[in-house]
Order: structure tokens, then C-alpha cells, then sequence
């Protein structure tokens, strides 16, 4: 494992984002109220997200909505990855890098590497890095296998993976649904701090990134008491691109 050095800064300029840290301050202090007034929203285990320094946060992907909470209620500076198909509209194009999305292109390899180094580049410089192990909306509430893309992440940076689990954001905007039902409950859980000096020591190969990836998943389950299924999501892939990810 590297020993995380706040001083080192990489060429990435992709994930150099300027701006975006006031964006999201003055965005986090507009939603709030609105979504505390709009549902009833329930904040536990805020303690585990580090008050400074570079944590990856995964949590499981039910609703659009999943990012907004996330952000909002983590307090801190957070980039999340985004599919590349929302630089395509001009409702987003702007708002959502401004906000701290990462755009990774869903076909893989070498066209998502640059989200890999921006990704890196947002935890040296010490600030959170959001990202859905399972890599795409569960369409049917369940949790799916996790891709080890977080598990690469932590142990090359020695930043710890914090599980999140968020309950009610299917039942606020259900799939296929445009308008997000007002008036009920959502409740974002954030887990103890999965450390990375624990699977370190014993390599970054396949086996270890995997049994990693599997504590996560297990934890993010007793976290939002999903049914869980051991395979990967259906559709492609919206996390950090991995060449283990596609091994079961």
C-alpha cells in the first residue's frame, strides 16, 4: 500500500474541477431544507465519514435520487462517477461537473481511465470520492455483487471505504418515473470504516480486491437489509473500470 501523501498533486486536470467545491457549499446549504421539508429524512452514523482527509463513499444505488442525499447529508466535498451520457444534454452538461461528477465512459478500458486518475486525484487532495460498487440502479431493490473498483481504489491510496446504505429513495422516485413522490421517509445510514491496512499487506491481487469488495457489500446489506443477489447488475457497469471487475 502507498502511504497517502496530501502533498502529492497529479497532472489530471480533468479532475481539477475548478469551482465545484463552492458549488456544492452553496448547493448543499439550498437542498437541504428542501429535502428535509420535503420528506422525513432519518441521518445515521454521520461519525464514521472522517471529519478531514481522503475516504471513499459506497453506497448501494436504488434512485437517482441516491446521489443527492448522499452528497447533501456527507457534508464534505464529494465527486461521485456519472455516466458520460449526461454531457450529452445541456440540462447537465454544466451542473453536474459543477456539482462534482466525474464523467466515465460506461464501454470500459482505456476510455475510462481518465475517471480512474480523476478519481485518484480527488482523494490526494484529501477530499471524498463517491461511488456505487454495484455500478448501475437496481431495478428491482435488490443488491447486487459489488465491482471492485473502490477495493483498487482504498489499498493503492490507503484511504478507508466507509459502506453507506440509503432506504426509501425507490419508494420517493420509483424506476421509470419521472416526478418524485413528496412526504416520506428516507433514512441514509453511514457504516463503520472498512480499513484498507487490513487487506493490504497481503497483495492487491484479484482474491483479496474481491473478499474486500464482499465485506462491503455484506455491510451495506445489514445496513439497508436488502435482499442480496451474488451477481453482477445487468447493465453496464458505471464504476471505476477494472480488469478484475469482469471476473466473478
Amino acid at each position: 500500500m502507498t502511504p497517502f501523501d496530501h502533498s502529492q498533486n497529479s497532472a489530471v486536470q480533468s479532475a481539477a474541477l475548478p469551482g465545484t467545491g463552492k458549488a456544492q457549499i452553496r448547493a448543499r446549504r439550498i437542498i437541504k431544507p428542501m429535502l428535509d421539508k420535503l420528506w422525513d429524512v432519518t441521518i445515521e452514523g454521520h461519525h464514521n465519514i472522517p471529519a478531514e482527509g481522503p475516504a471513499i463513499l459506497c453506497p448501494n444505488h436504488i434512485s437517482f435520487f441516491d446521489s443527492v442525499f448522499t452528497m447533501v447529508y456527507a457534508g464534505r466535498q464529494i465527486s461521485f462517477v456519472g455516466k458520460a451520457e449526461y454531457m450529452d444534454s445541456w440540462k447537465t452538461k454544466y451542473l453536474f461537473p459543477a456539482l462534482g461528477m466525474i464523467p466515465i465512459d460506461r464501454s470500459g478500458g482505456s476510455k475510462s481511465e481518465g475517471a480512474l486518475m480523476a478519481a485518484e486525484e480527488v482523494l490526494r487532495r484529501g477530499e471524498l470520492f463517491g461511488i456505487y460498487p454495484e455500478g448501475t440502479r437496481s431495478r428491482d431493490g435488490m443488491l447486487y455483487k459489488g465491482h471492485t473498483g473502490a477495493a483498487r481504489l482504498a489499498i493503492k491510496l490507503g484511504c478507508p471505504i466507509i459502506p453507506v446504505g440509503i432506504i426509501g429513495t425507490r419508494e420517493i422516485q420509483p424506476p421509470d418515473t419521472f416526478f418524485p413522490k413528496t412526504g416520506l421517509p428516507c433514512t441514509v445510514k453511514f457504516g463503520a470504516p472498512i480499513l484498507p491496512q487490513r487487506y493490504a499487506e497481503r497483495g492487491g491481487d484479484h482474491l483479496v480486491l474481491r473478499e474486500m469488495t464482499d465485506e462491503l457489500m455484506f455491510e451495506i446489506r445489514e445496513l439497508t437489509g436488502q435482499e442480496y443477489r451474488n451477481v453482477y447488475a445487468t447493465k453496464k457497469a458505471e464504476s471505476i473500470p477494472t480488469p478484475e471487475a469482469a471476473v466473478a
